[in-house]
């Protein structure tokens, strides 16, 4: 069973033009062709990429939000209390007003503050501005490089000027070392940011960021697996264009730096809608 399965998946007709087999595929006269076990390094790289992420979150992005002055509001503690702590950890975080009530009986307070306790408690579990600066200070670095990397290895092309040879010889296109690194760095920080997705900051879109990442990764991996080498280094780019001016100015919202964010973001908004809605549709 397992192995028709794979043999379907990997059948030619679903992947290459009518006359081709994979065998056409195989690395030969020093010419090299994507394949599928090329991304089986992609797994330990996403690990490398959490270790540099803890040590620059820690030396370098910890740092800067000190030096652009990332201020922490004051948090008043929720007093400890054993009947409150165990229904918000075990019935929810936000009781109904039946529920008050009956907290309000079990612990000797009054309905107000059982009220004041779950507003203090879930303030408590709310991520630091710290921990959200740390994060986008991190992906906007990561972006930055992608971006600039990634212009690197597709500006001398011809197919970055000339969409149609994006094309010419499919799928009998070879990749040379800079393209397989900018795809293999590429989604290795795809899958960390799957892997880390439950300690980092959980944002109300949770469901739809693990959704993208998902996304993202198969179809990074697919137009590996499918040879659109050419054709995923220039979209890869052009997302990078728009990201990483998306996650400054969320580094200088944390800061306070309210026109800052705005200018950025007017930015953003503008490089996003040429990328998206101009120049990769066509």
């Amino acid at each position: 069973m397992l192995q028709t399965l794979y043999d379907y998946f990997w059948w030619e007709r679903l992947w290459l033009p009518v006359n081709l087999t994979w065998a056409d595929l195989e690395d030969r006269d020093g010419r090299v062709y994507a394949k599928a076990s090329d991304l089986y390094i992609t797994l330990p790289l996403a690990l490398l990429f959490l270790i540099v992420r803890y040590y620059f979150e820690l030396y370098v992005a910890t740092p800067l939000a000190a030096f652009l002055n990332v201020k922490e509001k004051t948090r008043l503690r929720a007093p400890a209390n054993p009947t409150l702590e165990h229904f918000y950890l075990t019935s929810g975080k936000q009781p109904k007003q039946a529920e008050v009530e009956l907290l309000s009986r079990q612990s000797g307070l009054s309905g107000r503050q059982v009220e004041r306790w779950f507003r203090r408690r879930r303030n408590q579990d709310r991520p630091s501005l710290l921990k959200k600066f740390r994060e986008a200070s991190w992906r906007f670095t990561f972006y930055l490089v992608a971006f600039i990397a990634g212009m690197a290895v597709i500006v001398d092309k011809p197919w970055f000027y000339d969409m149609k040879k994006v094309w010419e010889g499919y799928p009998i296109q070879s990749t040379i070392p800079s393209q397989y690194w900018y795809y293999m760095i590429e989604l290795s920080f795809y899958w960390s940011l799957l892997f880390s997705i439950a300690s980092d900051v959980k944002r109300k879109d949770f469901k739809e960021q693990i959704i993208h990442h998902v996304a993202t990764i198969i179809l990074i991996s697919f137009s590996w697996f499918a040879n659109y080498i050419r054709a995923g280094t220039l979209i890869m780019a052009l997302h990078d264009s728009s990201d990483y001016l998306l996650e400054s100015a969320k580094m200088f919202n944390y800061a306070g730096w309210k026109n800052t964010c705005n200018n950025i973001f007017i930015v953003f908004a503008i490089v996003f809608i040429i990328t998206r809605l101009v120049i990769l549709p066509f």
